[in-house]
């Protein structure tokens, strides 16, 4: 975890040292609330060294790939049914959720400054 932090950040490798092969994968989820709760979409990002090559949004219903690769996947991930309705479950199972636990606290803060 270190390594993969000081890669990151863009330390040099110790002195004499080979740099080794690195690449980063990273998948950011988050929930979308539009017009408050009128509209809810869950997106699913997937990148590989810093680019977004795939996410999942809710509101189309299946991957999209955003490379050519991306778009191999999404085709892959996309024809596995019991897969597609595990993940368009997932704004129900976490953003309405997460969206319940939260609303106590976020609604009573609505004008603070």
């Amino acid at each position: 975890a270190v390594l993969v932090v000081l890669v990151v950040l863009g330390s040099p490798p110790a002195a004499g040292a080979e740099p080794s092969e690195m690449f980063q994968e990273m998948v950011k989820a988050e929930c979308r609330f539009i017009y408050s709760t009128e509209q809810v979409r869950f997106v699913k990002r997937f990148i590989h060294n810093r680019e977004q090559f795939m996410l999942f949004d809710s509101g189309v219903g299946h991957y999209v790939g955003d490379s050519l690769d991306g778009e191999k996947v999404a085709r892959y991930w996309t024809s596995n049914p019991e897969g597609m309705e595990y993940r368009r479950a997932a704004v129900d199972r976490h953003c309405w959720h997460n969206y319940e636990l939260s609303r106590p606290f976020l609604m009573g803060r609505r004008g603070e400054r």
